[in-house]
């Protein structure tokens, strides 16, 4: 086949037409092109008055040598596809069944991989099943309790299943391109495997995850909900199984994909001796703007631009000794609460597929560093740091889970906001002074950075913004050391921590991309039960 890129598409014009478009590159007629298929999909934007949709394209033709050697090979080449390397089972006895602790992104696809080789994981989850967990999520939206197990960050799926549904990744390869395949056919869209930035909505993505729950049973696993691992089972070194809310079960492959927010879990991995360090972590605040200001400074007026939908941004600035940066940003989308336990709250963004909000918001942040945090000797540092500015937030709004907010220039000019912002946040939000919520250092850094964001965007950023937080869990603030063949915890056989939780992803993708290679590496030490 041959790899076509940069064929260009105005919005607007049928994809249907792409094939024709193709051809032409190659000075072929439409018919003479045998198979083809779209590998990347992008938007350029630059030209505000000519918006384009970007295709790389793989084709088929009869005579791949001819075409080469007649044509501007500038944006053709011979193509190869990305070779998935399959698991081969290894030769070690397994006395038990592999346990998955976790149905987040990395534990479902570590038993998804498992499953399909042959090795019946059980996967254990502390929160219910989605269709459960949906209904707790809307309950407490509603006003309702917090249910500590059933919630935004606990229950299958994991936090990302109402965290917008975003499949971007930074790494490419076999291993995203499987990742993304096996979303596009678990009730995802076929489109995920070629978009530059694939989404798939948060309403969207309980069906895929009960996709590949039934996928992972029918190819012989197991799931148990409400069963929380509490304890693990070691014997000089190794671990020999977990105990769990429901009893003790016996294991000699545990992967641990617990997750950034299980930190009663964490806590018991660090007094059982399991390795931890603090790793640089994310906090600061979300931005809410109205997404018709987005929607104007990034697509321009142009009649195409009704064509696109909203319209999403990154941006990174330089202020002062830090740099301030967006990430996950939710374009219609909704401002929701990120929250676990009682007495703590924080925020994170959603957005649906059809992007039907008004409102468009992004996380807002700076890294800290550990080692300049008091206590930095504690491998919990990070969540310590975590946990007083929640319980801050949540004692400044009277313990009500309203959100925190302050229009966005009122808080460069450190005066307070005399009337209630808007807010795409369900359960209420509550007027406050952020300066007295957020470390002196994040503050500083978000007043320094905010007017040079909206400098690029003359004046349009913080054109009608708020500020609502804290944004607190953007990134796990530990890891658990592996190594780096057999991806075991270190000087603990048996034990495989992955995904975001064991601080080695930062997203969906990522997540299911780590679980999807320690379940290979499992595969490959390991023959199947039976």
């Amino acid at each position: 086949m041959l790899k076509v890129a940069n064929v260009r598409l105005p919005v607007g014009e049928s994809e249907e037409a792409l094939p024709e478009r193709v051809a032409k590159v190659l000075k072929l007629r439409s018919g003479e092109i045998e198979r083809f298929r779209i590998l990347r999909k992008s938007l350029d934007v630059r030209d505000k008055r000519r918006l384009e949709y970007v295709y790389t394209t793989a084709v088929g033709v009869a005579d791949e040598s001819s075409v080469l050697a007649r044509i501007d090979q500038r944006h053709v080449a011979a193509f190869e596809p990305n070779r998935f390397d399959e698991p081969h089972p290894g030769e070690r006895p397994l006395a038990h069944r592999p346990i998955v602790v976790g149905a987040g992104p990395a534990g479902l696809f570590a038993a998804y991989v498992l499953a399909e080789y042959g090795y019946a994981p059980i996967v254990l989850e502390r929160g219910k099943r989605v269709r459960d967990r949906v209904h707790d999520v809307q309950a407490f939206d509603d006003g309702g309790p917090l249910d500590p197990e059933s919630n935004y960050l606990f229950g299958e799926g994991g936090a990302g299943t109402f965290s917008d549904g975003k499949l971007t990744c930074r790494t490419t390869g076999p291993d995203t391109d499987r990742v993304l395949e096996i979303f596009a056919t678990s009730k995802g869209k076929p489109s995920v495997v070629y978009e530059a930035k694939p989404h798939l909505g948060s309403n969207r993505l309980p069906a895929v995850v009960k996709s590949l729950r039934r996928q992972i049973i029918a190819n012989g696993g197991e799931f148990r909900f409400d069963c929380r691992v509490d304890d693990l089972d070691i014997h000089e070194g190794c671990v020999r199984g977990v105990h769990t809310s429901s009893g003790p079960m016996a294991a000699d492959v545990v992967v641990l994909a617990i997750g950034h927010s299980a930190r009663d879990t964490y806590e018991m991995l660090l007094r059982r001796g399991v390795s931890i360090v603090p790793k640089a972590f994310q906090m600061g605040v979300r931005i809410e703007q109205p997404q018709e200001n987005v929607n104007r400074c990034q697509f321009g007026t142009s009649p195409q631009a009704a064509l696109l939908g909203p319209a999403d941004y990154t941006m990174k600035v330089h202020a002062g000794d830090r740099d301030l940066f967006t990430f996950c940003m939710c374009a219609g989308g909704y401002v929701m609460p990120s929250v676990s336990q009682h007495g703590y709250f924080c925020t994170n963004g959603m957005s649906r597929a059809k992007h039907e909000s008004p409102f468009a918001n992004s996380g807002l942040v700076m890294t800290v560093d550990p080692a300049t945090l008091e206590g930095a000797d504690d491998p919990l540092v990070g969540i310590r740091y975590q946990e007083r500015i929640e319980q801050a937030a949540f004692a400044m709004t009277g313990g009500t889970y309203h959100s925190p907010i302050q229009w966005a220039h009122d808080f460069v000019a450190r005066r307070p906001s005399p009337k209630m912002p808007p807010s795409s946040y369900a359960r209420g939000v509550q007027s406050v002074d952020l300066w007295e919520l957020l470390p002196s250092d994040v503050a500083e850094t978000l007043c320094v950075g905010l007017p040079l964001m909206d400098r690029r965007w003359r004046g349009s950023f913080l054109k009608d913004a708020t500020l609502v937080g804290p944004e607190a869990r953007g990134s796990c603030p530990v890891r658990l050391p592996r190594d780096t063949a057999s991806r075991q915890s270190e000087g603990m056989d048996g034990l495989y921590p992955i995904g975001e939780g064991a601080g080695y992803a930062g997203g969906i993708v990522s997540a299911a991309v780590d679980g999807l290679r320690t379940a290979r590496v499992v595969i490959n030490a390991f023959r199947p039960l039976g």
